[in-house]
């Protein structure tokens, strides 16, 4: 009870300072709409290229029935920082020849310091927040796409359908523009859509061997500020957006697997994105394509994490999992932790203290990654088109029985290592 106390007091305080942070100098003066349930955010700069395709891609959202979703459900924010192209004028030009359209165009000039993706997304979610706590929107969602980024019709619909069924957060799945794809370098479109087909596998290996609790399949694997929505209560229960320089949106996903977050991976919500590898975000898909070409100019295969490994660290996750669940309930004995801790690399002590203390699952996750001690496989590597061939042998197997999902709501029934005549161990801390 106390670690709960304790994320309800950090919610009200980031709550408060994110209001407070938003307040100083508001961004939009102009009050959104009662009805209004969605904050699109666009951070734009030098995106005259694509910065029509982009709005009118927002000003021509349909509901899942097909029909014209009116335009008083949602409003966007564009803010251009310091462009040097056409890019203000271009928005502002766009919301006049769409009156109907809540489209706020906001112009500024940060200090070079302060001119990076992450404090621009920052800025924007922490407006987004003040405006839908303004009409009391608790469960308004504060959705992020770019500037050089085409929504589908439906993407804002498909969002809202996630959160009603009980989504804090949604990822949308974010494809390459095809006619820029076709444009790239032979290796780097190699490369880009192996890497799509192996994070694809992996994530259905996920599904099978330690799924998300509130995922179901089928998902995807991607959480990018392309696509991005969260609801305003989670967004100020895990402090917001933070103001790292990149990736924020990684950072910000890492936050929410901090507080259990409902996150759900989408393929209903979906967007279009640039292929360019001249990027505005440094360690960006653009900078992975230029890498990807330098590759291919060298002959250097593509590796990744061995199949082996990665199942390795999956199944090590679930046991950690059940271990955390069962803590809740007080089900725990001494041998299951020091399995799990010798598995981990850390102290049988530390890890029956966390289990105890730790109120989030996604916390626990992350202070054992932080204090193990040893690296759970050694052989780690291996070249992509083999790892996804490993990838389909195993999942041809496991695709015989449905996946088991754990509900952290539902109780779950302790595990017998030991004969029910034999008095298991009790836990002791030291």
């Amino acid at each position: 009870m106390q670690g709960i106390e304790r994320i309800g007091k950090q919610t009200a305080a980031h709550a408060n300072a994110l209001l407070d942070e938003a307040s100083i100098e508001p961004l939009v003066i102009e009050p959104p709409a009662t009805e209004c349930e969605v904050c699109v955010v666009v951070p734009v700069r030098d995106e005259a290229e694509h910065l029509v395709a982009t709005l009118n891609a927002l000003a021509h959202q349909i509901d899942l029935q097909g029909k014209p979703l009116h335009h008083s459900r949602y409003e966007i924010i564009l803010l251009a920082n310091n462009c040097c192209d056409d890019s203000a004028a271009i928005a502002r030009e766009f919301a006049q020849q769409h009156p109907s359209l809540a489209l706020h165009v906001v112009e500024i000039t940060l200090p070079k310091a302060e001119a990076y993706i992450g404090k621009v997304r920052r800025l924007l979610m922490n407006e987004a927040y003040r405006r839908l706590q303004s009409i009391g929107r608790d469960r308004g969602v504060i959705a992020s796409t770019d500037g050089d980024t085409r929504v589908a019709p439906t993407w804002i619909a498909a969002t809202l359908a996630e959160i009603s069924r009980g989504a804090d957060a949604v990822g949308g799945r974010i494809i390459t523009d095809r006619a820029e794809r076709s444009q790239l370098d032979p290796y780097a479109r190699l490369c880009h859509l192996r890497e799509v087909g192996y994070r694809y596998l992996l994530t259905e290996l996920e599904t099978y061997l330690d799924p998300e609790p509130y995922e179901r399949w089928p998902r995807h694997y991607q959480h990018y500020g392309a696509s991005l929505a969260v609801t305003a209560q989670m967004y100020a229960r895990v402090g917001g957006m933070p103001a790292v320089r990149t990736p924020e949106d990684v950072a910000f996903y890492q936050a929410l697997v901090r507080v259990d977050a409902r996150f759900r991976h989408s393929p209903a919500v979906k967007v279009i994105t640039s292929a360019r590898q001249t990027g505005r975000a440094k360690n960006g898909l653009a900078h992975q394509l230029r890498e990807w070409t330098a590759m291919g100019h060298k002959h250097q295969p593509f590796i990744v994490e061995s199949v082996a490994r990665s199942e390795q660290k999956l199944q090590a996750r679930r046991k950690l999992r059940l271990l955390w669940m069962r803590s809740r309930l007080h089900q725990l004995n001494e041998y299951e932790i020091a399995q799990c801790a010798q598995e981990w690399g850390v102290s049988l002590a530390w890890l029956a203290a966390e289990l105890y203390q730790s109120p989030t699952f996604g916390l626990l996750r992350e202070r054992v990654r932080e204090k193990q001690v040893i690296e759970l496989e050694r052989d780690c590597h291996q070249e992509i088109s083999q790892a996804i061939a490993e990838l389909r042998s195993r999942l041809s197997h496991l695709r015989k029985t449905p996946p088991i999902y754990l509900n952290p709501l539902e109780q779950v029934k302790p595990i017998l290592l030991f004969p029910l005549s034999v008095q298991m161990p009790q836990v002791r801390i030291s």
